[in-house]
């Protein structure tokens, strides 16, 4: 499973630009069922998004096309997590 971090960089004011293609893209890392919860890093540092079943490579893919790091409005930092233990609610990441 992957942690992706997308954190605002100097070209944040750019942000409304580029919003309903950002908004698309979760859609679809959704819809493909990669993206497991998107949301914002507090207080408005920018987003996160927990993702599995994909590959790293697929994963750096997907986040390369996301309008928001293309545009450089954010940049996106992916960690990599080899789950060892988890709430039974969470056992399908095992």
């Amino acid at each position: 499973m992957f942690v992706v971090l997308l954190r605002f960089s100097d070209n944040k004011p750019t942000a409304a630009q580029h919003m309903a293609g950002h908004q698309e893209w979760i859609q679809r890392g959704l819809d493909d069922g990669v993206f497991l919860l998107v949301g914002s890093i507090q207080p408005g540092l920018g987003g996160a998004v927990l993702a599995h079943n994909t590959s790293p490579e697929d994963l750096r893919k997907r986040v390369d096309e996301d309008p928001f790091v293309a545009q450089d409005v954010v940049t996106a930092e992916i960690i990599e997590i080899a789950p060892g233990m988890a709430d039974e609610r969470l056992s399908f990441l095992l």
